[in-house]
């Protein structure tokens, strides 16, 4: 019932737009919507990694020892831990020097926008996932499937942008072109970690470093 009123109340609006109004409908939200909710998913998804980290069940009374032990015996944890909670703050520096200089928003960039999301939140259970199970390959592999999906649509989102005209005048189509090029590095990383889950799933996190070195490039 709720469905049906609002669909019957956007048909009406629609009807009592112009035509420029309605032509126009497509571009009908700001960036800075999208971008409180960017900040609000991120500041989630990066808050839950913690969860990933379980406090060690030790007898009582425990000694130092026996407590160094067992939070080295999390090791992988902790790195996994770290490694994502980087990454996101990375894709989350990204997505707001992007639309610094993305000045309009339709509803296909939302939706692209609204994907991209979706992996970020996925990114505390692909980490939970790791951390228990690092050594097994199909572990490693959902992770950085997850990481290269999350590459993907960021780089949709600027290429998309570009195509509508969407960024900044102010750019230069040489800077907008060298962004589409460094926004490949995290897909090509991801694809790189997934080729060296055969060699040793436990080790293959570590291309992600390449970021680092690759970003240098550009």
């Amino acid at each position: 019932m709720g469905l049906k009123i609002y669909l019957a109340d956007e048909r009406g609006l629609k009807k009592s737009m112009s035509k420029d109004e309605n032509r126009n409908l497509n571009v009908w939200m700001t960036t800075k919507r999208i971008e409180t909710l960017v900040d609000g998913i991120f500041a989630i998804a990066m808050t839950l990694l913690v969860l990933s980290l379980d406090v060690p069940q030790l007898t009582y009374p425990v000694n130092n020892a026996v407590m160094l032990q067992s939070l080295a015996s999390i090791s992988g944890h902790f790195y996994i831990y770290a490694l994502s909670f980087f990454l996101l703050a990375v894709f989350w520096r990204i997505n707001h020097i992007q639309f610094y200089r993305i000045k309009k928003f339709n509803q296909t960039l939302l939706w692209i926008n609204i994907i991209w999301l979706m992996f970020v939140a996925l990114v505390p259970f692909s980490t939970n996932l790791v951390g228990d199970y690092g050594y097994n390959q199909v572990a490693d592999v959902f992770f950085h499937l997850n990481m290269f999906f999350i590459g993907v649509f960021y780089s949709l989102n600027w290429y998309y942008a570009d195509k509508k005209n969407y960024i900044d005048e102010s750019m230069d189509q040489d800077m907008i072109n060298q962004n589409k090029k460094a926004n490949l590095i995290l897909p090509s990383v991801a694809l790189i970690a997934i080729a060296l889950t055969f060699i040793s799933p436990a080790w293959s996190s570590m291309a992600y470093f390449l970021i680092y070195f690759m970003k240098k490039l550009f």
